[in-house]
């Protein structure tokens, strides 16, 4: 089968395409045909090398996507996976410990074991492969009339705009609530996390196209964050009060202004530094507005149905930038490295 190697860090010459034998299923598993994978800021990081941590290479990336049943191992009779059903594929996994859906193991109490928990394409192979093998516990099927391509795109930024936006943000109806980046991945997501939860929703962007889809997506104000003077812009549409939760995923680029833009007893939640890891903190503006900084990564898996069900409906539009073969993956780097994409890129195996 066709699958990406990294064998080596570096820029995006160092993805291989390679040929690998077919996976078989084991008992509890399930054999995959990988219908799309989309590409995330998880991948440049993985393939550049991520500081402070060292990844067996050569290594699979891929964090999310969506495939197909091919197979069932044994022990797998579950009716919701027959062999041509249409499937999600969870990017998180367990590192250690009872695995999900063992007997006596409430899936719920895994949301919040950090300690064992891993990402897929990062902590073991990933998905950019024309067949993988998962446990079939970690699958969730499609309703009718789901594209394949947006559940692809869906898994990592929507459950990680969940994690951000509620179970660390703890968003209220009818909250002020920034984006930044609003047309990225985990950007587009988070304006529909935060829209569907009762908030009003301001996002910045880089370019015109970019804040047409933030206010498409729900943003009542769209702002350009290359502008010095973005954070005086959003407090001038909040009547000088400042927003109540900032989604900050960004880093250091953007850091300061997010920091400005929070009302009193405001909370700001990052998920990522793809500007850079180093940021000033004034303290005492933290204390005297009693404003809260929150990290946080991924979200709770129990929220994953829920995100299918409001695709499915309708509530959730996962933003497909284009779909490439495969064998593109490099392009694919490229134009997420560029800043030109808007929402994600989806590749899809054997094409």
């Amino acid at each position: 089968m066709q699958a990406i190697h990294i064998t080596e860090h570096g820029d995006p010459t160092v993805l291989k395409v390679v040929d690998l034998p077919r996976p078989e299923p084991g008992p509890g598993e399930v054999l995959l045909r990988v219908l799309g994978v989309s590409v995330n800021h998880l991948d440049l990081w993985l393939r550049r090398g991520i500081p402070g941590l060292d990844i067996p290479l050569p290594r699979i990336p891929g964090c999310d996507g969506a495939g197909e049943v091919v197979a069932r191992g044994e022990g797998v009779s579950d009716p919701d996976l027959e062999v041509g059903q249409s499937v999600m594929l969870e990017p998180g996994f367990r590192t250690g410990g009872p695995a999900a859906g063992a007997p006596g193991v409430d899936p719920h109490e895994l949301d919040h074991l950090e300690e064992d928990y891993g990402i897929r394409g990062e902590h073991c192979d990933g998905f950019n492969a024309e067949y993988v093998v998962l446990p079939a516990t970690h699958l969730l099927p499609l309703p009718d009339g789901v594209d394949v391509h947006a559940a692809a795109a869906a898994p990592l930024v929507f459950l990680t705009a969940w994690g951000l936006v509620h179970s660390r943000g703890q968003v209220r109806s009818g909250e002020r609530v920034l984006v930044l980046a609003g047309s990225s991945g985990v950007g587009s997501a988070a304006i529909q996390v935060a829209r569907a939860a009762g908030a009003e929703v301001l996002a910045t962007a880089g370019s015109d196209e970019k804040a047409a889809l933030a206010r498409e997506l729900g943003a009542i104000q769209v702002v350009d964050h290359y502008d010095p003077e973005w954070p005086k812009q959003i407090r001038q549409w909040t009547g000088g009060q400042g927003v109540d939760l900032v989604v900050e995923h960004v880093g250091s680029a953007t850091w300061s202004g997010s920091m400005r833009c929070l009302a009193r007893k405001g909370r700001l939640v990052t998920c990522g530094a793809t500007t850079g890891a180093k940021v000033d903190l004034v303290l005492r503006h933290l204390f005297i507005k009693n404003l809260s900084v929150l990290g946080s990564t991924m979200g709770p898996r129990s929220a994953l149905p829920q995100i299918i069900r409001n695709i499915a409906e309708g509530i959730f539009a996962p933003v497909v930038d284009r779909v490439l073969p495969l064998s593109e993956v490099a392009q694919a780097h490229r134009l997420l490295e560029d800043k030109a994409v808007l929402g994600k890129i989806v590749l899809v195996p054997g094409s």
